[in-house]
């Protein structure tokens, strides 16, 4: 019995635990779906914007989260909001570039 109990509580604390990790460096309030824009509009909008290439796009914590190279070329993980496309956050090797107010 205390081994089930342990094991619950164990299951418990991991599933918190791998919840405050799910998400990297920003996160997105919840939004409807269906008002999402797609990830291709993104790579579109990235691209007119002078990013000089966009590597992957995937949602994260409720944002997309991109990975490209800028127009003064640096590589990034950047976060938009995926309704509005909004830049939200630009991080390099962990240190943050731009983050919105």
């Amino acid at each position: 019995m205390k081994t089930i109990i342990a094991f619950g509580i164990s299951t418990l604390i991991l599933g918190f635990a791998s919840q405050s990790f799910a998400t990297g460096l920003y996160t997105c309030e919840a939004s409807d779906r269906s008002s999402w824009q797609s990830t291709d509009q993104l790579k579109e909008k990235m691209l007119a914007d002078g990013w000089q290439e966009v590597r992957r796009v995937k949602e994260d914590g409720g944002c997309y989260e991109a990975y490209g190279t800028t127009a003064e070329g640096q590589p990034v993980e950047a976060y938009f909001h995926p309704v509005t496309l909004e830049m939200l956050l630009v991080a390099r090797r962990g240190e943050i570039l731009f983050r919105k107010n």
